[in-house]
């Protein structure tokens, strides 16, 4: 697991969801300021040329703030699992790389994935979403890590029990050589994740 630096989480670690909503949310609120500001600040000069720059710079403005606005909005109502999921989880690093607060897109559907387990044979994710067609979302994961050269060996549980009793299950990640597929695969897992 990645380690943190200074208060910053990073993809797959605990609590994401929500240090980047605070951090998306708030270069909206810087952007949608500076909008403003430069939009009242027409009003104190008598330039016309002045006046068109500052309405051009807060036209241009709204492009990069609605960038980060969109995926903010998309996101906003999935947060970090409870603390007692991440208590029953923690303690089965053993068994493979654990992701925490992944949200997973593509073209048609938003895959909130509050917990992942990437094992040498297979990966294991909890969605707690009831609107996730589980069917879909695996033949989207697998046919990812399949055109990523990685087993498309994917399964999303929906039911918390059932995960944690599913990868309580796995073998040890130590009795498998290691190829390097464990982090590429949850390479692959941030990379598709917002």
């Amino acid at each position: 697991m990645a380690e943190q630096v200074k208060g910053k989480k990073v993809k797959g670690q605990y609590g994401y969801r929500d240090y980047h909503r605070k951090i998306q949310l708030m270069k909206v609120l810087f952007g949608a300021a500076m909008i403003l500001v430069q939009l009242l600040a027409r009003n104190f000069t008598e330039n016309q040329a002045a006046r068109n720059v500052l309405t051009l710079m807060a036209i241009l403005s709204v492009l990069p703030t609605a960038n980060v606005a969109s995926p903010l909005l998309a996101s906003w109502k999935y947060k970090t699992c409870s603390p007692e999921l991440f208590q029953k989880t923690c303690g089965l690093e053993k068994t493979g790389l654990l992701l925490y607060d992944l949200i997973v897109t593509s073209k048609e559907m938003i895959l909130p994935l509050d917990v992942v387990m990437v094992h040498p044979n297979t990966v294991v994710a909890y969605c707690s979403s009831p609107k996730i067609d589980a069917k879909k979302a695996e033949k989207y994961l697998n046919e990812t890590f399949q055109a990523h050269r990685l087993d498309g060996n994917v399964k999303i549980i929906s039911e918390e029990r059932q995960f944690v009793k599913r990868v309580r299950e796995l073998k040890p990640m130590g009795e498998y050589e290691d190829d390097g597929s464990v982090e590429y695969g949850a390479g692959v897992l941030k990379s598709l994740s917002m």
